[in-house]
Order: structure tokens, then sequence, then C-alpha cells
């Protein structure tokens, strides 16, 4: 008899996103014309030309008399900081400029962002509340903030060249390069927020700046319930179909928080299972003790080296896992992905880009082709069918919230059609408050899983409660 397990959900703090780290300066990147225009503050306000000159002046003088100690990377930021704003204090004394209080509280700013950060943006970038930046030009700028997406009037460029500097620091602090030949990067940050860059030829009315900040303390399952994402019954639902090595994709669409919820089911994985994780770019962050990170590597200039997800997921079965997960499935990995899933590696888990359980099976058929096999489409659905158990399907709905809105589980085959059941959905038919926030939330279809007695059979029993719907309250 095999011990029964229990799968709490606990109740913890709610999780703060940091400030990202400032960057390093690089000398060759600032040298262009540092002009009048940058708000701060939040206020939209100019300088007038005489206080742009002066700023292009210091800016220079800074360079000149700092440029050793700007490129020392053994320096400590705060340190580096101070000298910046002794040098720029003095700058100002021997200008003997007759500034206003506000002229020159914005002029040391902007100075020392451009010096020492990343220009108009650092400030965005040191906000909480912001998730996301979005730079389409020098004065149209759009902002995430608390999962709204709107235009910031406050954050403006002086023009598409300092847009330009600012990527090539960005871009150059990460070890890469941006110019005609190599016009789009995707890199990450050493704090590890997400960056994409296009130029020209590419980017008409560019360049473009996306920027995705990384939390450095990662949402818990606590906090996905607290914001309506999950709720409790949801969430121990998943946690015991992880504990249970079900294989699970996380299906939905750009920014609807796919690694977030795909960095919390890996968190419910037993801390003594060898968790392989493979990713374009690092963001998952596990805390078991045997957990190995893989990165894939774009190729370089002369398009040599270059090492893709499917190279990382064939060389992970050499490697002994427990569990893999794959950031995203994108490409032909997802036959290699789901092989894996048939042959012995349960509970693994990745993500896909689609908007509903079915769309996420019909995207995996895609990417199954895309491996360069021609298999048919019937054994295609085939190993679908039989690899994966569980489809957990994300949307960002209208109010800007994030949330699950179907636990599907794959039964098997029909036919030529694999068929799917419900286990939750998202209540859409509460309607919306007021203010248009959404008043639903995630119930169960009260149909068990057929995988149940797999979970069982491994000590994991989910009482009715978990498949019991909620009565919705009148009013």
């Amino acid at each position: 008899m095999v011990p029964e397990q229990t799968v709490p959900v606990e109740m913890v703090p709610e999780q703060t996103v940091p400030v990202s780290p400032f960057g390093r300066f690089d000398e060759h990147l600032l040298a262009g014309p540092i002009e009048a225009g940058l708000p701060t503050n939040g206020a939209v306000r100019r300088l007038d030309p005489a206080v742009g000159e002066l700023r292009h002046r210091i800016h220079q003088l800074l360079i000149d008399e700092l440029g050793p100690l700007l490129l020392d990377r053994s320096l400590e930021e705060d340190e580096l900081r101070r000298r910046v704003q002794e040098q720029l204090q003095a700058a100002l004394v021997a200008e003997q400029a007759p500034l206003s209080a506000a002229d020159k509280a914005q002029l040391i700013q902007d100075v020392s962002d451009d010096i020492l950060g990343y220009g108009p943006i650092e400030r965005v970038l040191a906000d909480d509340d912001v998730t996301e930046v979005m730079v389409n030009g020098p004065d149209d700028v759009f902002v995430e903030r608390n999962g709204k997406l709107a235009r910031d009037t406050a954050v403006r460029f002086l023009d598409a060249d300092h847009v330009r500097r600012v990527i090539d620091k960005i871009v150059s602090q990460v070890g890469r390069r941006i110019d005609e030949s190599t016009p789009m990067v995707d890199a990450r940050l050493p704090d590890g927020s997400r960056v994409n860059a296009v130029v020209a030829p590419l980017a008409i009315g560019g360049p473009f700046l996306t920027i995705r900040k990384f939390a450095a303390d990662p949402l818990q399952v606590e906090d996905l319930i607290r914001f309506g994402s999950l709720d409790p019954r949801s969430a121990r639902f998943l946690q015991a179909c992880i504990v249970g090595r079900l294989n699970v994709i996380v299906s939905g669409g750009t920014g609807t928080g796919k690694t977030t919820l795909l960095n919390v089911l890996s968190s419910f994985i037993p801390s003594d299972e060898r968790i392989i994780t493979v990713e374009d770019a690092k963001e998952l962050q596990l805390h078991q003790e045997h957990v190995l990170s893989l990165e894939s590597r774009p190729p370089n200039v002369e398009g040599r080296g270059e090492v893709t997800i499917r190279d990382l997921v064939k060389n992970t079965l050499r490697m002994r896992p427990d569990r893999i997960v794959v950031g995203e499935c994108r490409s032909g990995e997802a036959l290699d992905m789901l092989q894996a899933m048939n042959t012995g590696h349960d509970g693994s888990l990745t993500t896909v880009h689609a908007n509903s359980p079915r769309d996420a099976l019909s995207r995996l058929e895609t990417l199954v082709l895309m491996a360069g096999f021609d298999l048919p489409i019937r054994a295609i659905r085939e190993q679908l069918s039989s690899a994966v158990d569980l489809v957990v399907q994300l949307t960002r709905l209208s109010d800007g919230t994030r949330r699950v809105t179907h636990i599907t589980e794959i039964q098997g085959m029909e036919g030529e059609v694999v068929t799917l059941q419900d286990i939750f959905l998202f209540d859409f038919s509460a309607g919306v408050d007021p203010e248009g926030r959404y008043l639903g939330q995630l119930q169960p279809t009260e149909v068990r899983p057929k995988f149940s007695q797999k979970l069982t059979d491994r000590g994991l029993h989910l009482g009715p409660d978990v498949f019991t719907a909620t009565p919705r309250m009148a009013g």
C-alpha cells in the first residue's frame, strides 16, 4: 500500500519585482551629442537650447575625466555613481551657468542616467510596478504597469540616434553586436531581463527596443491564487499532477504568463529528483537541490556555433534526467519532447503559443512536422495523445489580468481525432464589475479525469471537493 500524500497550498507574503541593476558605461557608445529634452519625475519638460549645450559639454567632460573609471568593472556601482555625481557638481561650478533649481536637477539626472544607465528608460526600469518597456520611437514609448499597457508620455529620447546608442550599450554588455549585417538581437541582461532589439534595415522607422523585466523573487502558487489566476482547488489539482509525474503543456499567447506558471508548476517537483531545464534565455528559477540549466546559443557573425533548443533536448536525454522542463517548444524539438514523454521521462513540462487546448495540439502537430520527418498526421496525433496528459490554458483578459481559463485532459483517440475533456473552466458568465474586472473564477466541470487512478496508484488522492463546482453567490 503506497502511503497517501497530501497536496497543501499555503499562503506566503506577496512578492515584488526587483529593481533591475544599472548598466555600466561603454565609452564609444555615448560619444554622440547629448542634447536637451529628457523629462524628469514623470513631467514632460524640455530644457532651453543654452542648457542643452551645457549638458552636452558636461557630458563630454565627464567622459574625458572619468573614462578609465567608467570602464572599470571592478569598481562598485555605488562608488562609481558617487564619483560621477562629484564630477557633475564640479563641472557645474566651473561652468558658472545660471540654472534654475529644476533645470539643474534635471540636467544632473539626465546626464547620470545616460552615463550610468539606460538613459530615459532608466527610471522606468527601476519602477517595481513596471513589467515591460517597449520603445517604438524617440517619443513613442509604451510601458506595462500592473498588467496595463499604455503610452508613457513622460519617457522621451532625443532622437532615433539616442535610442540606438542605448541599444548599443545594452547589447555590448551581453557580449553581442547589432548592425546592418546582424540587425536583430534577442538577449538576456545580467539581471535576467529579456531584451529584443531591431535596427535598420529591418526596423522601418526604428530602431525598436523591447525589455521584459525579470523577477528575482519569482511568483509562487500563493501569489497566483491571490491574483485570481488560479484558485486553491485547481492549484491543489495541478500540484498533484506534477508530483504524480503527469506530462503537462502550458498553452497561451504572448505575455499571458506561461513562463511564470511553468516556474510555479516546476516548483512542485520533489527536491530529490534530477531536473534539467532547457531555454532560449534563462528565466526559470527552480530551488530544488538537483537542477541543471541549459541555454541555447545563436550563431556567430560567421553563421557558426549555433546550438538550438532541439540540440539541447537531444543532449538532455543523455544526462539521466528525472524531469525535463523546456521553456518553450517552437520548432522540431516538439518531436523529441513527445518521444521523451513516451519513453519513460514522465513528468516533463513545456509551453507552446496557442489560444486554446485544441489549438495547442494543432500547434504541436505543426512543430513536429518542422523536425523534418514526413510523419502521417495520425501517427503524430497518436504520439500526442499517448504522451501528453494535461493542457493548462492561460489567457490575458481585457481587464489586464492573466487567468488560467482551461485545465484540460488529453483522453486518447477517437478515429482520427484526439479527444479532450475539460476538468476546470473559467466562468465567463459571471460577467464584470463596474470597473470592468472579471468576476468569474476557475470552476471544476465535475468530471473526474481518467488519470485519477494513476494518481491514486502513486499515493495521491484528490477528494470529491476538488471536482465539485462552487455555487455562484447572488448579487
